[in-house]
């Protein structure tokens, strides 16, 4: 017989433990739905449902193969519908998730070219300061920055970030390059954080980082203004490269200390898909990929300006 019918034969009787009712469910005689059962056990050699007068169940070698089925007939169904939409509009709500400045400087652009392309798509996005639980929230796409924990979820590494300290020209000209971590201490220090007057600074190697304890003369909350303020020759700041990136380039701010910089972060887009997807989930994700794939702050060497050596952002 059909494996496909098989299948779908056996996951009507163990969902709903009645040889009767996964007859009426699939339109079939229940002597018709009995030989499918029959057949499928004695082609794999195993017992799959407890059968007696009064009730089914399945075994526990019935309850794997249960979901395993489901699975596999997700699937089926999900290529069938993604060939299907193929020629047809995208259309519906896609919703994604960043933090904020990541993704108004390098989601929006992206956002923008999908909906001219598709224009009855809509789309809700949500740049927060925050880690996103894709799941528990709903969303379709996201893009986290930093190592992941094991789970389910389909990840896309799209290139990679260093944390890095920089000040302008002018404030290097006023006070000297910093040459070592522990010169940072007689040095003005601005920080993008508002936990604590106080926080660590650690460089070098993972397994084995040296650590500085610095007292910022500034703290805010937003990148943006930790920036604005170390472009205004204020001190030094310490963020990520594609957050200073622009200003780098442009000569407003110079890498420092790059020689004892901590290792890369890898940036991921994650999604919850599965091998096929919703149509415009996968046609924004290659979009989304390609661009931050090519996005020279993620993937190509940045030789803006800096003091020791250029930074590397790959």
């Amino acid at each position: 017989m059909d494996q496909i019918h098989l299948m779908n034969v056996f996951v009507s009787v163990g969902e709903g433990e009645s040889f009767a009712a996964a007859a009426r469910r699939l339109d079939l005689s229940p002597a018709a739905v009995t030989r499918a059962i029959s057949g499928l056990e004695d082609q794999l050699g195993v017992e799959l449902l407890l059968r007696t007068t009064r009730n089914v169940r399945l075994t526990e070698a019935g309850r794997r193969y249960l979901d395993d089925c489901r699975s596999i007939l997700a699937s089926i169904a999900e290529a069938n519908q993604a060939v299907a939409a193929a020629n047809s509009a995208l259309r519906g709500n896609l919703s994604v998730a960043a933090s904020d400045a990541f993704g108004k400087d390098f989601i929006m652009p992206c956002i923008v070219k999908f909906l001219d392309k598709y224009p009855e798509v809509d789309v809700s996005a949500y740049f927060l300061d925050r880690a996103v639980n894709l799941v528990e929230e709903g969303m379709d796409v996201t893009v986290r920055i930093g190592h992941l924990p094991d789970s389910s979820l389909k990840a896309l590494r799209v290139g990679q970030v260093r944390p890095v300290l920089c000040a302008a020209p002018a404030y290097l000209a006023r006070n000297g390059l910093p040459l070592h971590p522990v010169d940072l201490l007689r040095h003005t220090v601005i920080a993008a954080s508002g936990v604590s007057p106080r926080l660590e600074w650690r460089f070098g190697a993972q397994d084995d980082p040296m650590v500085v304890r610095i007292k910022p003369r500034l703290t805010v909350t937003s990148n943006e203004a930790a920036i604005n303020a170390a472009i205004g020759g204020l001190g030094i700041c310490r963020l990520l490269s594609c957050q200073v990136g622009t200003a780098v380039d442009d000569g407003r701010l110079h890498i420092i200390l790059a020689d004892h910089e901590e290792a890369p972060l890898p940036v991921y887009v994650l999604h919850r898909g599965n091998k096929f997807g919703a149509s415009k989930v996968r046609k924004f994700i290659d979009l989304l990929v390609e661009h931050l794939r090519a996005h020279a702050h993620l993937n190509a060497g940045q030789a803006g300006p800096a003091c020791g050596r250029a930074l590397a952002c790959a």
